[in-house]
């Protein structure tokens, strides 16, 4: 029926062109014809309004027809993560997110030796090597249930050795240091070791000792010193060389980052520090809460699936195919440009295929609710009134996911945009709000400028001219602490 529709309206089209008085003159050039009949005019007037009617008719059809099949597409995606084998791609994508290392064992064993740096000189690396308590103070995690009762009875009695080295070794052996995969050859000596998404995006609950219980995945680990566990490595100078700068340099830069922190962009722009002063390293994100969020960072660069190549390929150095036109842009983009970042070719492949499964698991990890107790119930009550009325708070954190979904401007914002404009949107978009209290530590915002959530409620009491009294303000902050 379409395509007949189109027929008709080229044909009258036609018509229109060829024979209308106020396109064709005598000599059948097409020029404005000012003596027209009042009854051709009507008659064309009429014919006209046809093709208007018929255009806003295919206009109408072809509109819903696109609205019908993107929405279909959404809910076969939705449908293949929570149908009947909804279940088999989020376990697949738990297995992935937690254990996966995407072949990234080139770079952190291969180019810098971090297997080396962790096993220390008696166990044939180098250095003094990395016993669990070290490994513990840079922030990375142990999974207690990976863990057999008798290295838990050991660490209990003290006849495991948490300084030593070999301990860590022996850790790794049983796949229980959270997000770092170890490789091991016949006789159980460290050939390589490998991250994972639960590196950065996972953290334990601290139920056997402080660092030490169950998985909490997707939760941001603020504890993770990043830049500390890059500078173990003998062989800085290739990720010097490749960021312009001399190794010494780089080694300060790392040690800048503190924990919690990560400078993804700067692998791409080269900018290590901020117009001020400040080292421009940002808060590692959480991957809870996920499910309707368009855009997972805190600049927007994309979806989730977009990020996770990004960060798969780019970051974690993973051997996989990565696209992205956006980075082929040598004033802006000069390090990713001279290594080729916006287009990457590994084969095999060992990303593109998991990218569905991964996000089926993150989209299945729901924002955790806060411990009780840990703020007033009755404030919090009182502190969503203000939320949704006076302080304005629900223009930009909508419920149910406490996000537009929407980019917006540092003016609007009332912040400075230097991250903004490092990324391709050069805006930033509305952070989702559920589970604050795993983000505290470090602080908000991307850079975590603001200390406090009382901090963040005075920014925008001042920027937007909210007059909210103390008490208000106390309201709100309990409110954000229960979400």
């Amino acid at each position: 029926m379409l395509h007949h529709f189109k027929r008709l309206v080229f044909k009258i089209c036609c018509n229109f062109l060829t024979t209308h008085p106020l396109y064709l003159n005598n000599t059948g050039s097409y020029r404005p014809n000012f003596f027209i009949n009042k009854k051709v005019f009507m008659m064309y007037k009429k014919q006209l309004l046809v093709v208007v009617f018929l255009a806003a008719s295919i206009f109408f059809i072809q509109c819903s027809k696109s609205f019908e099949e993107s929405a279909n597409k959404d809910s076969s995606v939705a449908n293949s993560e929570n149908g009947p084998e909804g279940t088999g791609l989020i376990n697949s994508g738990k297995q992935i997110f937690r254990y996966d290392t995407y072949g990234d064992e080139e770079f952190w064993s291969g180019l810098l030796h971090i297997d080396k740096a962790i096993a220390g000189a008696e166990n044939g690396g180098f250095g003094p090597g990395v016993s669990p308590n070290t490994a513990l103070a840079v922030g990375l995690k142990v999974d207690v249930n990976a863990l057999p009762p008798d290295v838990i009875a050991g660490i209990l009695s003290g006849e495991v050795d948490l300084d030593d080295p070999a301990t860590t070794i022996t850790l790794l052996q049983l796949n229980s240091v959270v997000g770092v995969k170890g490789n091991f050859d016949a006789k159980g000596s460290l050939q390589s070791i490998g991250i994972t998404c639960a590196s950065c995006h996972s953290t334990v609950d601290n139920s056997f000792a402080p660092g030490i219980g169950k998985r909490l995945d997707g939760w941001p680990n603020r504890d993770l010193d990043v830049g500390t566990i890059v500078s173990l490595t003998d062989n800085a100078q290739p990720i010097a060389d490749m960021l312009h700068v001399d190794e010494a340099t780089l080694r300060k830069v790392l040690g800048l980052w503190g924990p919690g922190k990560y400078a993804a962009v700067l692998f791409m722009d080269g900018k290590a520090f901020r117009p001020d002063g400040q080292v421009a390293a940002n808060l590692i994100p959480a991957a809870f809460g996920l499910k309707g969020i368009r855009r997972t960072t805190y600049t927007g660069w994309g979806d989730i699936s977009y990020w996770n190549a990004f960060v798969a390929n780019l970051e974690m150095h993973g051997k996989g195919r990565f696209l992205d036109p956006r980075l082929n842009n040598a004033d802006k983009y000069p390090i990713a440009v001279e290594n080729g970042f916006y287009n990457v070719t590994n084969t095999p492949d060992l990303i593109t295929s998991k990218l569905p499964a991964l996000r089926a698991y993150q989209h299945s990890i729901e924002a955790p609710k806060p411990p009780a107790g840990s703020f007033d119930n009755a404030a919090a009550h009182r502190g969503k009134a203000i939320f949704v009325t006076k302080a304005k708070c629900d223009g930009c954190h909508r419920l149910p996911l406490y996000s537009d979904n929407v980019l917006h401007t540092a003016a609007e914002i009332g912040i400075d945009d230097f991250e903004a404009m490092r990324s391709p949107t050069g805006k930033y978009r509305t952070t989702p709000l559920g589970g604050l209290f795993t983000r505290a530590k470090g602080g908000f915002y991307h850079d975590g400028r603001y200390a406090t959530l009382l901090d963040v409620v005075n920014h925008y009491n001042d920027h937007n001219s909210l007059n909210l009294s103390a008490n208000e303000k106390d309201d709100l902050v309990e409110f954000l602490k229960s979400l």
